[in-house]
């Protein structure tokens, strides 16, 4: 379709409609409202209003029996020499992060040079169409050794926001911390543990992403949490308060490969892609001698690249391969804690849970690795 979005009613419901759009910061300025064939106005609305615009509830707020129907005016377009193009119809916002009232857009819109025509009040509209307060957008993540967001505030006074996930509070700063939605369903499955009675450490902390499920859902006595980023910490030592749970945490800032603890571990999580193996001496040796524990290793398996033709025999390569990844990684494990205690051990592996698919033929999987001394006797 070409043209100007606009909505088309009757003649009678068109000041109510200008003046509905107009404060919804749907209104689109550039352009007059015109009288259209069959007794009918067509009101211009800003582009990126066409995939929010609710038509049913805006029917009810001007009158049951009103038209009302989104048109595209060629005209509006022409008097004023511009075309609506499939580039512009692909570059206004079709999904978003929203973090209480703060929207944040992809940085895979409003790119194009028209949108500066708007000047100022393109933001504020924006935020207003979408029900927000605040508006920023993400470039990109750095390529720093904290893998920072590259954001920019586009509307509102500060960049901190709340986000609410399974009962869970988490606090940040949109510009200095990512909230991975993608990892919800292992958040969950670890809300499901039974870890009364026992220690946990997080060595990749961040604001608390599965900190806080030990915490508070499965019920663990204490959490150590261990974080290096100095702008992740303020925020996980916030949502520790925020949670009511910072007297069962110590927060540890700094590389987790220099922490100071050994032998006293239940369950150690290692919650970092693409792979946390740099953290797997630091888990055997934090792990308790006389009982052992489990770890939780997350990696980024990659599959060989089979033909899609047979989809079931390809899912089933790749549970193969998570297999083979996890049987020699039970084995590197065992060699290591053999290492760091002198003693034999046995490593099992209890799951192996697919978080998300990473990108083509790569899989972010949890290897749930149970580690008991040979000496270890299960009552």
């Amino acid at each position: 379709m070409d043209g100007v979005p606009c909505v088309r009613v009757s003649r009678c419901a068109a000041q109510r409609l200008r003046k509905h759009l107009q404060s919804q910061g749907m209104l689109d300025h550039r352009f007059n409202l015109q009288k259209d064939l069959g007794g009918t106005v067509v009101v211009p609305i800003l582009p990126w209003c066409v995939s929010t615009l609710d038509l049913q509830v805006l029917k009810e707020e001007l009158a049951s029996d009103s038209l009302c129907e989104i048109v595209w005016s060629q005209e509006m377009l022409e008097s004023h020499g511009h075309s609506w193009t499939e580039a512009l119809r692909r570059d206004i916002p079709h999904s978003y992060q929203r973090h209480g009232d703060l929207v944040l857009l992809g940085d895979n819109c409003f790119s194009l040079p028209i949108w500066r025509t708007y000047g100022e009040q393109l933001w504020p509209a924006v935020a207003k169409g979408l029900g927000a307060k605040r508006l920023a957008q993400m470039h990109r993540v750095s390529k720093d050794r904290f893998r920072t967001p590259v954001v920019a505030m586009l509307f509102g006074e500060h960049s901190w926001v709340t986000h609410v996930d399974n009962g869970i509070r988490y606090e940040f700063d949109v510009t200095k911390s990512m909230f991975s939605a993608g990892n919800v369903t292992e958040k969950i499955r670890i809300a499901s543990f039974d870890c009364k009675g026992e220690t946990v450490v997080d060595l990749y902390a961040g604001i608390g992403y599965f900190t806080l499920p030990y915490l508070i859902h499965a019920g663990a006595s204490h959490v150590h949490a261990c974080e290096w980023n100095p702008d992740a910490v303020p925020a996980l030592k916030k949502n520790l308060e925020a949670n009511q749970v910072s007297d069962r945490c110590t927060v540890h800032h700094g590389d987790n490969r220099k922490l100071q603890l050994c032998d006293l571990a239940d369950r150690v999580n290692l919650g970092l892609i693409p792979s946390s193996e740099e953290g797997w001496p630091v888990a055997c040796r934090l792990l308790k001698r006389t009982t052992g524990g489990v770890l939780h290793i997350h990696q980024n398996v990659t599959t060989p690249f089979q033909n899609a033709i047979q989809p079931q025999l390809e899912k089933k390569t790749d549970r193969d391969v998570w297999q083979a990844w996890a049987m020699d990684t039970a084995g590197c494990i065992a060699n290591m804690l053999q290492d760091v205690t002198g003693g034999q051990w046995k490593t099992s592996i209890q799951h192996i849970e697919h978080v998300k698919s990473y990108a083509p033929h790569i899989h972010h999987v949890v290897l749930d690795l149970e580690c008991r001394p040979h000496q270890f006797i299960r009552l």
